[in-house]
């Protein structure tokens, strides 16, 4: 495994040094050398600045618009959205989620792994020991700087960018991680085709975000995205089957799971940004054991017959093809699997 210790300033061992291999400006694809406080194209046309702490910032010219009201959305709430995530029965809840995308990827090393609107930085909590390298990339400084003191020790490097150009080289990683980024990025198939190219051959897309497949829920998200502060109706659309699976088949994507997961229980303890009064379960006495038995009831409403696609989030896999064939050479029955 290759440690690597990431410093708040820049300094002689900068540590984003071990990752010059694979670091590419977004805008020309060109490699990218350090210069100063500061990564620079090899003909000197693009210039990136790098924060105090240390973060490349590769999105601050250059940022799609609608990545640049998530960037101003998330540095308004990044405070605000962390606290939501520590209360015990989101924690407890989220545990059980966090046990399903466990499954679905199984067991093995990871090897450099780039998780895509990264927020606070998921996936090195997820899967510690299974990353040769990590990446979380994100468009909110303040949701960076965050993730930096939840992972000073942690073999990683954070950069401020745009998920649908990402500033990775081609075939570059072998696992991309989206922990409920997919639904903040309007433009999917840009996405999709953008994780396509940087992922290697029989690398991996493991993704777990909210979904929209049973038509209950679409309408009570409807209302509530519109009434949240917390949420952003202009940039944020839950996944469905048809707008997922499809359209990572044409990115060159097959998809090997697709599974719906939370129903009742996940309304009652997973929504203390929308819903206020989920905060006073904090207080309830065994609300632990309450949650684990709210996720068990969950699993088994989902799992009678129609439920299948029913649940408020989705957890799913991809693969990039091994066969030179690309696209062509996806298996039709693959990329339809309901997991």
């Amino acid at each position: 495994m290759i440690v690597i210790a990431t410093r708040a300033k820049i300094g002689a061992a900068n540590p984003i040094e071990p990752f010059l291999d694979i670091l590419r400006c977004p805008r020309s694809g060109a490699d990218l050398r350090l210069q100063g406080n500061a990564l620079v194209t090899s003909d000197g046309r693009h210039r990136y600045r790098m924060s105090e702490a240390g973060i490349p910032l590769f999105a601050e010219e250059f940022l799609s618009p609608q990545a640049e009201v998530q960037r101003h959305h998330y540095n308004k709430i990044a405070a605000a959205y962390t606290a939501n995530l520590n209360y015990p029965h989101t924690q407890e809840y989220l545990a059980y989620l966090d046990r399903v995308v466990l499954d679905a990827i199984g067991p093995g090393d990871l090897g450099t792994v780039a998780e895509l609107c990264c927020g606070r930085g998921e996936a090195p909590m997820l899967l510690k020991g299974r990353m040769s390298r990590y990446i979380g990339i994100d468009v909110s400084e303040n949701m960076l700087e965050a993730a930096r003191q939840l992972h000073k020790n942690a073999s990683s490097l954070f950069l401020q960018g745009d998920a649908t150009r990402v500033p990775l080289a081609p075939e570059s990683i072998d696992t991309v991680v989206m922990l409920g980024g997919v639904h903040h990025v309007p433009d999917r198939a840009r996405l999709f085709a953008e994780i396509a190219r940087v992922l290697k051959p029989g690398g991996r897309f493991l993704y777990r975000e909210p979904v929209s497949d049973f038509i209950v829920w679409r309408a009570l998200r409807a209302a509530i995205y519109r009434l949240s502060p917390m949420l952003d109706p202009s940039t944020e659309r839950p996944l469905q089957y048809e707008e997922t699976v499809p359209v990572l088949h044409r990115a060159g994507l097959a998809s090997l799971h697709y599974r719906t997961h939370g129903f009742l229980g996940f309304c009652l303890f997973m929504n203390s940004d929308v819903l206020f009064f989920n905060r006073l379960f904090q207080f309830v006495p065994g609300i632990r054991a309450i949650t684990r038995g709210a996720a068990r009831f969950d699993e088994a409403v989902l799992n009678l017959p129609g439920f299948a696609r029913a649940g408020l989030q989705v957890v799913g896999l991809a693969e990039k093809p091994v066969s030179a064939q690309g696209k062509a050479g996806l298996p039709a029955s693959a990329t339809l699997s309901s997991g």
